[in-house]
């Protein structure tokens, strides 16, 4: 992961970047106000050097700023469902409570957002409008887990492709470079993958045997959680964050303390957009 010295020495002029396990904190900052052009680029040039900002103390922010911040980093593309209590049609409101927001949401495997679609979701916005007492998003950086591969597995990953389980779901590298730095990143869904296809497009084209798929799975799976998930990042949800991602460049999983029941832990609501990607996954 990035270096604290290496993110210390560039500092954003706007607001104060302070390094964690993956990304930074952002303070002296409030998304509430911030329109200044210059800023908003130096938030989009962070998120992709940084690839999580963390924002602090950001208070409630409602749905129709969430939406005008996320169009900063380009057209919103809103696939989920549509729960009554959402504050705009374009936030995915997700809950510990079925009667506040949607339940489940997060908990099928490590995964990137929008891997059904022909470009998967460029950026991730999160918000955390009622903290529960647990319940924490975990993420993990995708090029430093492809990086420390074993080499048989490392070649084995760039020869496979995902089929999303959407009917009409698009074929995507399993590994490819990130269309803005060019480091090696994934594309793939642990929970919403029907097939594996080894070297698609070439005469030794084939689907992945049911034995090989549920291998890949659990290989992929191992790979986030070895070493006591050493290379995750959970972030603990305080009142007032605000996280921007580069969906691209980092996986993410709901921890099981999303789902506890109301009366343990508190109400858990969080807003989420997604920005429409614009590069389809190539080798």
């Amino acid at each position: 992961m990035e270096s604290l010295s290496k993110v210390a020495s560039n500092m954003s002029k706007f607001y104060r970047l302070n390094p964690i396990k993956l990304g930074c904190e952002v303070r002296g900052i409030d998304l509430k106000t911030e329109n200044r052009p210059e800023v908003i680029e130096e938030i989009k040039k962070d998120v992709t050097a940084h690839r999580i900002l963390v924002f602090k103390d950001q208070g409630i922010i409602s749905g129709n700023r969430h939406v005008e911040i996320s169009c900063w980093f380009g057209e919103l593309e809103s696939t989920f469902y549509k729960h009554p209590k959402s504050p705009h049609p374009d936030v995915f409101r997700v809950s510990n409570d079925s009667r506040e927001g949607c339940t489940g949401v997060g908990r099928t495997g490590w995964h990137i957002d929008g891997s059904f679609q022909p470009a998967p979701f460029a950026y991730s916005l999160y918000h955390m409008v009622t903290v529960p007492k647990q319940g924490n998003t975990v993420f993990a950086p995708l090029n430093e887990l492809i990086e420390g591969l074993p080499s048989a597995k490392r070649k084995e990953w760039e020869r496979l492709w995902m089929l999303s389980d959407r009917r009409s779901g698009p074929i995507h590298p399993l590994i490819y470079p990130h269309p803005l730095t060019g480091k090696k990143t994934m594309c793939f869904h642990l929970g919403m993958t029907s097939d594996y296809l080894w070297d698609y497009g070439t005469p030794k084209e084939r689907i992945a045997t049911e034995e090989e798929f549920d291998r890949i799975n659990k290989d992929i799976h191992y790979e986030f959680v070895k070493d006591d998930g050493k290379i995750q990042y959970s972030h603990k949800w305080e009142e007032g964050d605000f996280i921007i991602s580069d969906n691209l460049a980092v996986a993410h999983e709901a921890s099981p303390e999303t789902q506890h029941k109301r009366d343990s832990v508190g109400l858990r609501v969080l807003h989420r957009t997604t920005i429409k990607g614009t590069a389809p996954p190539a080798k």
